[in-house]
């Protein structure tokens, strides 16, 4: 069965845009495990540009209430700074049921590309050790898209991971291409390399409901999909008749 972790960073994106609390990171969390989502997801970055640490540790919190899976996503080579104590340090503060990791750089608009296995694998491994003592279920970034000799995403599994979470940007940016069906072939063959190798598969990055299923049906095994920058976007539009009406109502009853 695929599970469904929120991301919920577009929440705080449109927090720190204004300043102050709203909107309310957390109460949306709790409205989407209420709706049924099995998990949250957070991806703080060094810049504090949306989630920051306070979130993290309120989060958590959350999620342990709900006794849902929190998945922390991050770099973990990326320095401690001002705000930022480091994504080690995060998950030995909430010890998600899951970390990430994620090789994007502080300059990076977004998570663009997985990490090179053959080139970071003696790197990770002990990073993987660390943040497995603490008792995380560890998924590493990977590329999917690529021919398998650049992309080695076997090679996670020597790292000490538990899973790959393949990076579907280039999926989506295909999926209403001429070229879009060899790309899914590309993610499904992927995915069933991972597999070969002990790998958990989980999925993320511009998935909506446009592509999610189709995507499913072609990689069967997904474990989980990350799911944030899309699913915010379509609420606003989903969600804004009924938003307008309570207004609506509000104003008349002031009358």
């Amino acid at each position: 069965m695929t599970v469904l972790s929120v991301n919920v960073n577009k929440i705080a994106v449109l927090r720190n845009s204004r300043g102050g609390a709203e909107p309310d990171v957390v109460r949306a969390a709790r409205t989407c495990l209420d709706a049924g989502a099995h998990g949250i997801t957070v991806h703080p970055r060094p810049d504090a540009r949306h989630i920051r640490a306070d979130d993290v540790l309120a989060l958590a919190a959350l999620t342990r209430e709900y006794g849902v899976e929190f998945n922390l996503e991050g770099n973990p080579f990326a320095p401690p700074r001002p705000g930022y104590p480091g994504f080690l340090a995060l998950c030995e503060q909430v010890r998600p049921a899951q970390a990430t990791l994620v090789p994007d750089s502080d300059a990076q608009l977004t998570s663009d590309h997985g990490f090179d296995f053959a080139r970071d694998a003696d790197a990770l491994s002990p990073l993987v050790a660390s943040l497995k003592a603490l008792g995380c279920r560890i998924s590493l970034f990977a590329d999917a898209h690529l021919d398998p000799g650049r992309c080695s995403i076997a090679r996670a599994a020597d790292c000490g991971a538990d899973r790959v979470e393949l990076y579907t940007g280039p999926y989506a940016e295909s999926f209403a291409c001429p070229d879009g069906a060899a790309m899914l072939q590309r993610f499904a063959a992927a995915a069933a390399r991972a597999r070969a190798a002990g790998l958990g598969v989980n999925a993320g990055h511009d998935l909506s409901q446009d592509n999610l299923g189709a995507f499913l049906a072609a990689v069967p095994e997904v474990m989980e999909v990350s799911i944030g920058h899309a699913l915010i976007g379509e609420a606003l539009y989903e969600g804004l008749a009924t938003t307008v009406r309570r207004y609506l109502d509000i104003i008349a009853g002031t009358r």
